[in-house]
């Protein structure tokens, strides 16, 4: 068996899909996507499927090895999400090839269901209210929300207390059984997060992910040890080297993108890299199915997972949701919060074909936002 083909869509909302096809025409799906740059990512699997085509789609390691090392400049978001939607459209293959699911080929399931959350949003805390409440009517038992927008580089006490009353007003609904995490994203500098991260203790959040910037991150032991919240990073890391620092800072979770970090075999990787640091991994993964369905091979066969990002009703999703490219949506029907494991061979899911196609030639140019401080300087978005 031989690649003999490689494909790829760029879909509404944000989303750019790969297939990889044999010879005998087993196909294999990937989501190889940097959310704003698609474009440039596409061009990257261009280039990386020379060194793919003809090849035995089964040496997923040594492929591995070969994108991420064969040429002498090597990491970043580009090239890594790249590689990752190769790498996860070949465990596709595999899996369909031996006639079962990626987590099986991964070591098996060490649990029969995932923890999921979901995200909300609202700037205001009684809008915020309503939408955890219908979140939790439909059976979710945690919930994610930013914590605030453009924020000063020293928050004002109006700022940190806004950030807490909408958490307070999320807790509230919540009750003491279930959680709320908070994403700072990045958007907060080192002095202010140890402020907001003090006011938020009492209200117990799951996590806060992204207290600062990723080229801040030398700065996280001190946060770390500056109070009892648990912290989150890894959505802008690329590696198991990236990784190293913010473990040895100690994180509580470790958050690598299937679809930005090589893969899911790096994520895996970086997954039992986190459990010798007694970390927990919650990918990030607000894009498309099959970033989400890779997410959840990786979850069922990893002991130290914590929790599932998903992007169903997220307010990126404008034009197409997360069902929109799916032959069957069941893979993804939410019981109690939870994902149910799904012993279909490969990912998991089975895509429209037509509807990647007929999408691809309408395609997208999605940004993100560029925000600005009230004086007129960069604000981080």
């Amino acid at each position: 068996m031989k690649i003999a083909r490689i494909e790829t869509f760029l879909v509404p909302p944000r989303w750019l899909f790969c297939r990889i096809e044999t010879d005998d025409g087993v196909v294999g799906w990937g989501e190889p996507v940097v959310e704003g740059r698609a474009e440039v990512v596409r061009a990257a699997v261009d280039v990386l499927a020379e060194q793919l085509l003809g090849k035995d789609p089964l040496r997923i390691q040594d492929h591995w090895q070969v994108l991420t090392k064969g040429g002498f400049y090597r990491g970043g978001p580009v090239l890594s999400s790249a590689v990752a939607g190769l790498d996860q459209a070949l465990w596709d293959i595999a899996g369909k090839t031996y006639g079962a699911p990626v987590h099986a080929l991964l070591g098996g399931p060490v649990r029969e269901r995932v923890r999921v959350y979901a995200w909300v949003g609202g700037d205001e805390p009684a809008e915020l209210t309503d939408q955890i409440a219908a979140q939790v009517e439909a059976g979710f038992t945690a919930v994610k929300m930013n914590a605030a927008g453009a924020t000063s580089p020293i928050t004002t006490p109006a700022e940190t207390a806004a950030v807490v009353a909408r958490v307070a007003a999320a807790r509230e609904v919540l009750g003491p059984g279930r959680d709320v995490a908070v994403d700072f994203h990045g958007r907060f500098t080192a002095a202010s997060a140890r402020r907001a991260l003090a006011e938020l203790a009492p209200l117990h959040p799951l996590f806060v992910e992204e207290p600062v910037l990723p080229e801040h991150n030398h700065l996280l032991p001190g946060l770390v040890t500056a109070g009892p919240v648990p912290l989150a990073t890894g959505e802008r890391l690329y590696s198991r080297g990236e990784f190293l620092p913010v473990l040895t800072a100690g994180i509580a979770v470790a958050q690598p993108d299937p679809s930005h970090a090589g893969g899911i075999s790096e994520v895996h990787r970086i997954a039992a890299l986190a459990d010798t640091f007694g970390a927990q991994l919650a990918p990030h993964c607000p894009l498309g199915p099959i970033a989400l369905a890779a997410s959840l091979q990786i979850a069922f066969a990893t002991p130290n997972f914590l929790i599932q990002e998903q992007s169903r009703g997220i307010h990126y999703n404008k034009d197409a949701d997360l069902l929109s490219y799916l032959a069957d949506p069941e893979p993804f029907r939410f019981v109690d919060g939870h994902a149910r494991r799904n012993d279909a061979p490969g990912l998991g899911i089975t895509l429209d074909e037509a509807a990647v196609r007929a999408a691809d030639r309408g395609g997208h140019a999605w940004r993100n936002p560029v925000w600005r401080h009230p004086d007129g300087s960069f604000a981080e978005w």
